[in-house]
């Protein structure tokens, strides 16, 4: 925990690969400090078909689901964080976002719980 899986359009990983999109979210994470390194997973997901507003423009959205307990400020730190440096890695893609989901400890389970 947490995940966070990148969605985008084909053209995305043209401009730049899918290991430096993934590594800025991962470093960005891992710079706010509220996750262990080890714990940070990132995955990416380009659409090769998608409408965005009845356009084919090029977007980036990152779906970020972490364990509940982090506060409304540290939440908004970590998207303001990852929207900025994803913007300053694609200047010219006019739709970059993200969205934190938390995830609720009582009903999270991985294999490891069994």
């Amino acid at each position: 925990m947490p995940h966070f899986v990148i969605d985008c359009s084909p053209q995305i990983i043209e401009l730049k690969s899918p290991e430096s999109i993934m590594k800025k979210v991962y470093d960005t994470a891992e710079s706010i400090g509220l996750f262990t390194p080890e714990d940070i997973k990132v995955r990416i997901n380009p659409f090769q078909y998608y409408n965005i507003g009845n356009t084919k423009d090029d977007f980036i959205h990152v779906f970020a689901n972490i364990m509940e307990g982090r506060n409304t400020e540290q939440k908004a730190e970590l998207s303001k964080r990852i929207v900025t440096e994803l913007n300053a890695m694609f200047l010219e893609v006019p739709i970059i976002s993200i969205n934190i989901r938390d995830f609720e400890k009582a009903t999270y389970c991985n294999k490891s719980m069994i």
